[in-house]
């Protein structure tokens, strides 16, 4: 499969153009992976009100009953509750992996074994963030899925 690279005027629409026999599976896998890059989502640091994009987010993280999104060097409070961000980012590579953590897949670096039955995901950005005993079938079978 070759891969072809156009660079377009600023005043252009940005595009993707996929050449291909039929559209099969890995066309499909394809579309869905772009189309989910898109979106924003909103979220406030200090007095300011900010647009995350979907693809900045590293882990979102519920803490004393509030919520905050965790980019590569900021952390955003939000007013939505994790299961609201789990539902919203579904079929997206986020995946609950504790009571309070829904993950980015695409930000882990390595996982590795803890104890007790859980896993330690090292981040992109160095972070550290644990998959308890209760997530880590639903996290491997998400795993083998995306491989």
């Amino acid at each position: 499969m070759n891969i072809n690279v156009k660079k377009i005027g600023e005043t252009e629409e940005e595009y993707i153009e996929i050449g291909c026999h039929m559209r099969d599976g890995r066309i499909n896998d394809i579309i869905r992976f772009v189309e989910n890059l898109d979106g924003n989502i909103s979220g406030t640091k200090g007095e300011k009100k900010y647009a995350i994009p979907v693809t900045e987010i590293f882990y979102i993280e519920s803490v004393d009953n509030k919520t905050f999104i965790y980019s590569s060097k900021d952390c955003y409070e939000t007013t939505r509750k994790l299961y609201e961000f789990e539902e919203l980012l579904k079929g997206r590579s986020f995946l609950r992996i504790s009571k309070s953590v829904v993950l980015n897949i695409m930000k882990v670096d390595s996982i590795k074994p803890a104890l007790n039955g859980r896993f330690s995901c090292i981040l992109r950005n160095g972070e550290e963030v644990i998959i308890s005993r209760k997530y880590v079938n639903p996290f491997k079978e998400f795993i083998s899925k995306k491989v």
